[in-house]
């Protein structure tokens, strides 16, 4: 039966054989938001997505404490059928003040978020367009929703008229899904574009905040307050894996008879709510996040050390500082290699590689935080580009 899965096998062998199997790290010890013991060594984390390093926060840690010894462990059950806890309310309406949205659902996971809401959203006589790199939730929750698929050129506002112009005389709706800050590159949509093309041609908006926000804008509430969009948005989905240190998902939105989603997506109605304990944490990472803009600055200034020092080495980057930065590299063996150097270093990064990545590139992708201190950026800095001089890659890389 597994048989179908022989490539992917013989895949896993090549990383085994090259060294440590990025896809199976298994940390001895979380010591920090930015480090960690693998294999008795300390590393430094630079490939977490822990934007602002709230995993460790006193007053989070503090509330999810207090909800786990009076509420319990978990719901053993989703909230159709054992009730709906205070905690899932609380998180519901802060996720909605702090988004200035007159309704919110979360979700236990952000993955699952996407699958129900883009399932729910979009049925058989509808239209589903989506950016050429949408995350893998959000293809998923394309193929279970059974709406006609139509992808645009990544990040291309023109593409994405055309094809609505296209449909506009097809019957059903028409609904456009981008992403704030796309996982891979870090690229940031143009989305003041792609709001005007969903203003001329009457479609709906989605936009996947999920590495966006707390990350982008004044108050931290993603592309679309950078962007002055917010009226334009039709649905804002996210994660509480990211920015606010946990895990789950959420969908906001100003949708007269949003309610009905409760009892349309598949994936809230039947999982396991989310735990009281977590959804009391990333109420509190909300108050952190809206407490502290210094966060948000201190992040971007540590990415944009990075970027510049890795730019400046000679690596090929994506195309504008963010929070995630990646090294493009022109094979897999490269980037394998490359990844085992790091950790021999002390540097935990991610390795990405085709399929799985923008035009089948191999990327080290990293992702800077907030708690990183200047010494971290240097130290990360310095390593990659010792390891990209050792494996004779500076110097011929290009900037994108």
């Amino acid at each position: 039966m597994l048989g179908k899965y022989a490539h992917l096998t013989q895949s896993l062998a090549g990383l085994r054989a090259a060294g440590t199997n990025p896809f199976t790290v298994a940390f001895d010890e979380i010591l920090s938001p930015t480090s960690a013991r693998l294999n008795g060594q300390t590393v430094v984390l630079l490939g977490t997505n822990n934007y602002l390093g709230l995993t460790f926060d006193e007053s989070c840690i503090e509330t999810a404490v207090s909800a786990l010894q009076t509420e319990g462990t978990g719901t053993t059950g989703s909230r159709i059928a054992n009730g709906t806890y205070s905690a899932h309310v609380a998180l519901e309406k802060q996720v909605a003040s702090f988004l200035g949205r007159q309704d919110a659902m979360v979700f236990t996971t952000g993955y699952q978020a996407n699958l129900g809401i883009m399932a729910a959203l979009a049925g058989r006589d509808d239209h589903l367009l989506l950016d050429a790199d949408s995350h893998a939730s959000i293809y998923d929750g394309s193929r279970l929703s059974e709406a006609q698929v139509t992808r645009f050129r990544h990040n291309d506002p023109d593409d994405l008229y055309r094809r609505l112009k296209f449909l506009a005389d097809k019957p059903g709706d028409k609904l456009i899904v981008v992403e704030g800050i796309y996982s891979m590159l870090g690229d940031v949509a143009p989305l003041a574009e792609f709001a005007a093309v969903k203003r001329e041609t009457g479609a709906y908006l989605l936009v996947d905040e999920a590495h966006s926000l707390g990350v982008l804008g004044e108050n931290g509430r993603g592309l679309q307050e950078v962007a002055g969009v917010e009226a334009d948005v039709d649905f804002v989905v996210g994660t509480f894996s990211k920015s606010l240190g946990s895990i789950g998902g959420f969908c906001a939105s100003d949708m007269p008879g949003f309610e009905v989603l409760r009892v349309a997506s598949r994936a809230y109605m039947f999982t396991a709510s989310m735990p009281p304990s977590i959804a009391a944490s990333v109420t509190q990472a909300f108050k952190v996040m809206a407490a502290k803009p210094e966060l948000r600055r201190t992040l971007m200034r540590n990415a944009d050390a990075l970027y510049q020092g890795l730019s400046k080495a000679g690596f090929r980057l994506g195309p504008t500082p963010s929070p995630i930065v990646s090294v493009r590299l022109t094979s897999p063996e490269l980037a394998v290699a490359f990844w085992n150097k790091l950790l021999a270093r002390g540097l935990y990064v991610n390795l990405a590689l085709p399929p799985a990545t923008p035009a089948r590139e191999s990327l080290l992708r990293t992702s800077v935080s907030a708690a990183h201190s200047e010494a971290d950026i240097r130290f990360a800095v310095d390593a990659i580009t010792a390891v990209g001089e050792e494996l004779g890659i500076v110097g011929a890389a290009v900037v994108a």
